[in-house]
């Protein structure tokens, strides 16, 4: 696994978690319980905190970074990601709070200062500028992303259930080192 300490931090990995030996985490970085961190995919928590929820999934080339505390942001940006959340390829988050049992489509950016609530699906290739807070139970799509619809039943049961294919998946990966 390619783990970095950086200043006096070292990443947390709790039990089950995996991070790809192509992959990369970097610093203040907390992974939760059979979650996941996939080829190309950078989890850097070199200048704020990054805490990752149970059975998410960071597919990909994603990258997830923050934003420092400064004058201009005394808070600066950490990045909150809950449990069961599908992070899927090629997706930047930035300094952004997401929920639980959110999945988030291919190449989407969302931005420093953003909440996604929980059960949220966001299309591929949507933008979630900053500061935008997306409510619960809805799909969202576009460049900025905007509600579509509610979400289906068969929709919120889906969440899960994506989160939980990435945990067998990943232990298959394990089972092969």
């Amino acid at each position: 696994m390619n783990i970095e300490t950086f200043a006096q931090y070292t990443p947390q990995l709790a039990t089950g978690a995996w991070v790809h030996s192509r992959g990369l985490v970097i610093g203040q970085v907390s992974l939760g319980a059979q979650s996941s961190v996939w080829p190309g995919a950078v989890v850097r928590g070199d200048m704020h905190s990054i805490t990752v929820g149970e059975r998410t999934s960071i597919q990909d080339n994603s990258v997830v970074h923050v934003t420092h505390p400064s004058a201009f942001n005394p808070q600066g940006f950490a990045v909150s990601i809950g449990s069961d959340v599908t992070i899927g390829h090629q997706v930047t988050v930035h300094g952004a709070t997401i929920g639980d049992r959110v999945l988030v489509g291919m190449q989407t950016i969302i931005m420093d200062g953003a909440t996604i609530e929980n059960e949220v699906i966001i299309g591929a290739g949507s933008l979630v500028p900053q500061g935008k807070v997306l409510k619960s139970g809805y799909l969202y799509l576009g460049r900025p992303a905007a509600a579509v619809r509610p979400l289906t039943e068969e929709e919120r049961e889906f969440l899960p259930y994506v989160a939980a294919n990435y945990v067998v998946l990943k232990d298959k990966y394990l089972q092969q080192v």
